[in-house]
């Protein structure tokens, strides 16, 4: 089954499934990895939108999502929270057609989680295509925690969450930043130390 497929067919119940985890986990990080933004701006993965809450006021941004179904709730979310200046576009991140340098920052929250190891550099190296040469590219993922118990329980949801979203917590996706010519500024656990911000720049062109 194919990630569209996989993501058309959560889509009704995904920020249901989500809730919990959006209200007692997510948001704080969402707000953290959207400060101080500003430019012409895309949401990588935008889903059904749930970071439009964060988004920098007065500035222009993009979404793109490989799944239509979920981005028919991203066009609802956009439309209640009065968000004109959101561009919202079904588009797979290993081949857009924005052109190249476009964006001054680009966000992407879960994303890479999602993305098969075979499809990491190939991603990576689209965002650094269209990320501007003094851009930067902000990366939120999951990690297995380095405490014992907690990588069990971890390790326990795992099935569950490859079979829902086909995505897994041990992506380690800076791993092919230097191969895909970005440089690894920063990363920092934003959540226990199991959930992480990446920050990237490109690399001199």
């Amino acid at each position: 089954m194919t990630k569209r497929t996989v993501y058309n067919h959560v889509a009704r119940l995904y920020d249901l499934l989500d809730l919990p985890f959006e209200y007692g986990r997510y948001r704080p990080l969402r707000r953290a990895i959207w400060r101080d933004i500003e430019g012409r701006v895309l949401d990588a993965g935008v889903g059904t939108g749930r970071n439009m809450p964060f988004y920098p006021v007065g500035e222009k941004v993009t979404g793109i999502d490989l799944s239509p179904a979920m981005l028919v709730r991203a066009g609802a979310r956009r439309d209640r929270l009065k968000m004109g200046k959101v561009d919202l576009h079904e588009m797979d991140v290993l081949e857009t057609t924005f052109p190249d340098a476009h964006f001054d920052v680009i966000v992407s929250t879960f994303l890479f989680c999602v993305l098969d190891d075979s499809l990491q550099l190939g991603a990576l190296q689209e965002l650094n295509r269209i990320c501007k040469p003094d851009g930067e590219i902000r990366i939120l993922e999951y990690a297995y925690s380095n405490r014992p118990f907690k990588r069990f329980i971890m390790a326990l949801w795992a099935p569950w969450v490859k079979f829902m979203y086909g995505a897994t917590f041990n992506r380690q996706t800076e791993q092919y930043a230097d191969e895909a010519g970005l440089e690894l500024v920063e990363e920092q656990f934003l959540y226990q130390d199991i959930i992480k911000m990446l920050v990237l720049k490109p690399k001199s062109r």
